[in-house]
């Protein structure tokens, strides 16, 4: 039954990984109620035969078709990208009250045309970008609630973008020849990891994949381009490491020559002074994604290197909730003006 003082939430893809994190995380959430869980396989199982860490009694797991749209304010959308642009479409002008979700990529690239480039799928739904906004929260934390499809970002870019968006709005770095290298738990890949990777040892090794063009890399062009305006040129190289979840990212750049690894620091300080999930370490810090396993947070550590005017920015989260589940929730509390940590402790 709806309740006034709750919101009514949805979550659909409901037995992924992100999907589990997903649920785990707004079952201890104070202003959500959660109506519908929604899978195409397993209905009628309860959530805790996925995921035992889950106590709350919660509703079993149904088809989208047991939804009453009515009864509902806001819908996660755990889904393979090109799955949630077909439900959104469905259903945003028959309820105007109704807002989404979206973990996938269905609404990140802002031109359709490029999106069906990168990811092979026609977009269903192109009338619509224009009424989403990609959110990384630390971004966006005054103007989201201006819009009713929220795009959540891939969790490579989130990891990156962290660091070096508020250093390009400051023009203290050179925006050519920045090298990129992520290192993420097999997680990232999904339930479906052995049909993407096929490479020997997949549990027990390192591997490194899409060196030259991965999906992720259009999304980090295209947010780049909005704050440099003009191309800011970098490689980008993930690896898949025998890990179940975290990210750690390292990227190499060039320093303005009057820009001092101090003066890095003390920006990224004072831009996330606001922002309880980010934490800038002491300068030459060593780091890795050990502290932010299953947190929101995001840790950045600003290093020298022998080279001058060469610096190294490692970036850690968890691929699975600062890469996705989390930032959902995070952007859920900035969209209803809910605590920002509400659920994220």
């Amino acid at each position: 039954m709806f309740r006034k003082n709750k919101t009514n939430i949805a979550v659909i893809g409901a037995t992924g990984f992100t999907g589990l994190d997903l649920i785990y995380l707004l079952s201890k959430h104070s202003k959500i109620q959660i109506v519908n869980l929604c899978a195409t396989k397993n209905l009628g199982k309860k959530i805790s035969f996925f995921d035992k860490r889950i106590k709350k009694k919660l509703p079993r797991i149904s088809s989208i078709n047991k939804i009453d749209w009515s009864n509902i304010d806001l819908v996660f959308l755990s889904l393979p990208s090109g799955g949630a642009q077909k439900i959104i479409k469905k259903y945003f002008y028959k309820f105007d009250h109704l807002k989404f979700i979206d973990l996938s990529a269905d609404f990140r690239i802002t031109n359709h045309k490029k999106y069906i480039e990168t990811y092979k799928i026609n977009h269903k739904a192109k009338d619509l970008i224009k009424y989403s906004i990609y959110s990384i929260s630390e971004f966006n934390k005054n103007n989201i609630k201006n819009y009713r499809i929220i795009s959540n970002p891939g969790c490579y870019p989130t990891s990156i973008q962290l660091p070096l968006i508020p250093l390009i709005k400051k023009n203290l770095i050179k925006f050519n020849n920045i090298t990129i290298d992520s290192k993420s738990g097999y997680s990232g890949a999904g339930k479906n990891l052995e049909k993407k990777f096929k490479h020997k040892n997949l549990y027990n090794s390192t591997y490194a994949y899409s060196t030259k063009n991965h999906r992720h890399i259009v999304e980090i062009d295209q947010e780049f381009l909005k704050l440099a305006k003009k191309k800011v040129l970098f490689t980008f190289n993930p690896h898949l490491i025998p890990t179940f979840r975290g990210i750690l990212t390292t990227i190499y750049l060039d320093i303005n020559k009057k820009t001092s690894l101090k003066k890095i620091r003390d920006e990224l300080i004072k831009y996330y002074k606001d922002s309880p999930f980010i934490k800038i370490h002491k300068l030459n810090t060593e780091i890795g994604s050990g502290n932010v396993i299953n947190t929101n947070n995001c840790e950045i550590s600003v290093c020298q290197t022998r080279i001058k005017n060469k610096i190294i920015i490692f970036s850690a989260i968890d691929n699975l909730i600062k890469g996705a589940s989390g930032q959902a929730i995070q952007n859920m509390n900035l969209l209803y003006n809910f605590s920002e940590t509400d659920g994220l402790k």
